[in-house]
């Protein structure tokens, strides 16, 4: 656990934030193609070493009853739930052509919905996709599957916790935001605190084994008195783990951002702040700084993860699952097989154009180089494990790490002399003060990165 003081030196922080990536992948999606297909899918899926490894599978449900307006995920905002019926008879049949391609013995050990907002589905939605899921793959029991969904308070009563928990989801994740009054009305998302308290009750009560909260700095109206009230008040409730955002303003990319009054938005020095007392009050509490965005209680298996240095990062963030093969199911999703990442169509017309036509609907993706699976190893274990040991590459890959990344280690000088890494003839070590840039730190190893347009990514602080 690392004190609040060695975490937070806005000196660093002012002087090394800039646009990057957060390296759910490497290399990047703006790195996918379109001139990858479904044969450079299948190719991956039946390439016969894969078969060793676990399977990840994620779903994505797009639509949502009310726009947030911060949001920037693939989304369709309606109030029409008939909506759902046709989409999930597409993502079924998915299942099925997806798991023709696979050994489906191979155990599920992970399982995530995520959208938009999965409880747009009714409880009898929810049954009849878990209930393929279970029919074409081998998912695992409860004490040996990590099976998660994302919820919306507003869309969850104590009856849908229940039921979830009775398919087999064991890990909830929620978005709460801010409880701050006046800034859910800036951001058109009213969630009641007894709304997210109730949710989290029912959580317990029926034995999920993780709560993850996520929550966001940098919206209009936000402050240090109002935020402070909010940590407090999340503290309380004592989630297993609390993500706390930065709001990435990118009204470039995303149109509904534009509601918003750029005016009330925290300033520079405000965010700084508002960034302070959030590793200021989840450190005090006793929360593990995960990295990033991330922190968790000592007890929860992200944190026991990094202590044993066996996190990893997917599409979802951290996770305690490393080497699984995911396969992305729904508009926009993205899958890992092998060597290639691979992505969905992403408007639920193209989606559902190539389903109900019998095909997969892969619309883009890239198969990695050997380059690209060193350096995305490297990146892995820098925004995980915030270490490079580099006997570890040398025998995997067969390189003098030393000598072959000589120049990213003479870029990471100046981050030496700042106290944000520590190097030595072996390894490289991201001291405390780098863990808020491990981002930065990574970006040094993306050889991508310079011909890339900077504004595509958010800040890294």
């Amino acid at each position: 656990m690392c004190d609040a003081d060695l975490l937070f030196r806005p000196d660093l922080l002012a002087k090394y934030g800039a646009n990057g990536p957060r390296y759910t992948s490497y290399p990047t999606a703006l790195q996918f193609r379109d001139d990858f297909d479904t044969a450079d899918y299948r190719r991956a899926a039946a390439d016969p070493g894969a078969s060793d490894t676990d399977l990840s599978l994620y779903f994505h449900v797009p639509f949502c009853d009310t726009v947030c307006f911060y949001c920037g995920c693939n989304k369709v905002i309606t109030k029409n739930r008939s909506r759902a019926k046709p989409y999930l008879a597409q993502m079924i049949r998915e299942v099925e052509l997806q798991a023709a391609l696979f050994d489906t013995k191979r155990p599920v050990s992970q399982l995530h919905w995520g959208g938009g907002t999965p409880t747009f589905l009714s409880l009898d939605e929810m049954s009849e996709l878990m209930g393929a899921t279970r029919e074409h793959f081998a998912l695992q029991p409860d004490d040996a599957g990590e099976y998660s969904i994302e919820i919306d308070p507003r869309e969850a009563t104590a009856q849908t916790i229940a039921h979830l928990r009775s398919l087999g989801f064991n890990r909830l994740s929620l978005g709460v935001q801010d409880f701050d009054p006046v800034v859910q009305k800036a951001v058109n998302r009213i969630q009641p605190l007894e709304l997210t308290v109730d949710v989290m009750n029912a959580a317990r009560a029926n034995g999920f084994e993780s709560v993850s909260v996520d929550l966001i700095y940098g919206l209009p109206h936000q402050n240090v008195q109002t935020f402070r009230r909010t940590l407090e008040t999340m503290l309380l409730l004592a989630p297993d783990r609390i993500s706390v955002f930065g709001y990435a303003h990118m009204p470039h990319l995303f149109k509904m951002q534009r509601q918003m009054d750029e005016a009330a938005m925290p300033t520079p020095a405000e965010r700084m702040a508002l960034l302070r007392l959030v590793v200021e009050q989840l450190t005090e509490a006793g929360y593990v700084y995960i990295g990033m965005d991330h922190f968790a209680l000592p007890t929860d298996e992200l944190a026991r993860a990094q202590a044993q240095r066996t996190l990893h990062r997917n599409f979802q963030g951290y996770s305690t699952r490393a080497d699984c093969d995911l396969i992305g199911f729904g508009a926009s999703a993205i899958g890992k097989v092998g060597d290639v990442y691979a992505q969905n169509a992403k408007d639920l017309i193209g989606y559902g154009a190539a389903i109900d036509a019998g095909r997969l609907a892969t619309a883009k993706g890239v198969r990695l180089t050997a380059d690209d699976r060193l350096r995305r190893d490297i990146i892995t274990e820098l925004m995980c494990n915030l270490e490079l040991r580099y006997d570890e590459f040398e025998a995997a890959y067969g390189v003098r790490f030393p000598a072959t990344f000589a120049t990213e280690l003479d870029r990471l000088r100046e981050f030496e002399r700042d106290g944000l890494v520590a190097r030595s003839a072996d390894r490289l070590e991201v001291l405390p003060a780098g863990r808020m840039l491990v981002r930065n730190i990574a970006m040094v190893f993306d050889r991508y990165l310079g011909a890339q347009r900077p504004e595509r990514f958010s800040r890294t602080i």
